[in-house]
Parts: C-alpha cells; sequence; structure tokens
C-alpha cells in the first residue's frame, strides 16, 4: 500500500526560505475581530473560511491607496464578514503564509495583525455567501487554523484583552 507523503505547513514555508530572505514577499492587513459575550465577558474570536481552499483564517486584504494598515483591516472585516468596529492602530502581531497567485505560483505573504473590537454585526456586505462564519473561543480557534504563528496570536488574544484597561471599561455586549 502506498502512502502518499505530505509536508507539514512549516515544511512547506521552509521551501520557500529563499523568497523570504531575499523579500520577495507580498504585504496583507489582517483583523482579528473579538467580542465580550456574557456570563463573565467571555471574549469569542471570528473565524472566517477562504473562498478558495475552505480553511479557517480572519479577514485580511492587500494594501490599498490611502488608507493606512488599520483602516484595510476595518474594510476587509466588514467586506468578508460584515463586521463594523474599530481596528487598533497599533499592530497585535504578525504571521506568514503561503499564498496562492491566480498565477499559480506561491508566495510568502506577511500579515500585519490589527485587534478590532466589534461593535456591530451587518446582514448585508459584499462578500455574503462566499464564506462561512464562525465565533469561537480563543483556544478552539487556535486549533482550526493552520499558520503556526496565527496560532499563537490566537492563544494569546484572550490574555492580552484581560489585560488592557481599556478593554475592561468598554465591553461590547452580544445577545
Amino acid at each position: 500500500m502506498s502512502r502518499k507523503k505530505t509536508k507539514t505547513y512549516l515544511a512547506q514555508l521552509a521551501g520557500e526560505a529563499d523568497k523570504l530572505f531575499h523579500g520577495r514577499t507580498i504585504e496583507q492587513y489582517a483583523a482579528l475581530c473579538y467580542r465580550r459575550r456574557p456570563p463573565g465577558d467571555e471574549i469569542e474570536i471570528l473565524l472566517i473560511t477562504s473562498r478558495e481552499s475552505g480553511r479557517w483564517v480572519i479577514p485580511k486584504g492587500w494594501p490599498m491607496d490611502k488608507k493606512l494598515p488599520h483602516q484595510v483591516a476595518e474594510r476587509e472585516a466588514w467586506e468578508e464578514a460584515g463586521v463594523k468596529g474599530k481596528a487598533k492602530k497599533k499592530p497585535f502581531g504578525y504571521y506568514t503564509y503561503l499564498k496562492s497567485l491566480d498565477t499559480g505560483e506561491r508566495v510568502p505573504s506577511l500579515v500585519q495583525v490589527h485587534l478590532l473590537e466589534v461593535s456591530a454585526l451587518e446582514t448585508e456586505f459584499p462578500e455574503r455567501g462566499q464564506r462561512v462564519l464562525t465565533w469561537q473561543a480563543p483556544h478552539e480557534a487556535a486549533t482550526r487554523v493552520w499558520e503556526p504563528e496565527l496560532k499563537g496570536l490566537l492563544s494569546m488574544v484572550a490574555t492580552k484583552l484581560r489585560k488592557s484597561p481599556a478593554a475592561k471599561k468598554k465591553l461590547s455586549r452580544f445577545p
């Protein structure tokens, strides 16, 4: 019986090390969307499916003219998931993944991640019906994504938000 060998995600990324080390990467901006739910103001993270592969991801997109990175993150969250809210200007972190381009080439993408506290969820948005959305506890969200660095960010987010004085003062409530 023949067994097909599959590479781990890290092994696939390591195969593109030359591109990473020589600056042949692309840049994207993402929104790590969160909300607090009673009881106890538990934090939930929004995950959406990728349109191409169906894997779990966070909203992200390409740089836009005349928009700062956190503004791009806000825009992508709305377009891809109907999320309204304010993204933090300072990045929460970064992760790397392999982006499949229309040409078939896979290119390393460095994604700058901005925390976005959700203030509203719209029912009508540009990519409605093209993705599946789910709210998960941070530890569960971390198990669903493939990218190791994103797993780390998702694992750290609850601790970060509990320590934030601003987060304690302003709580999002959802029924």
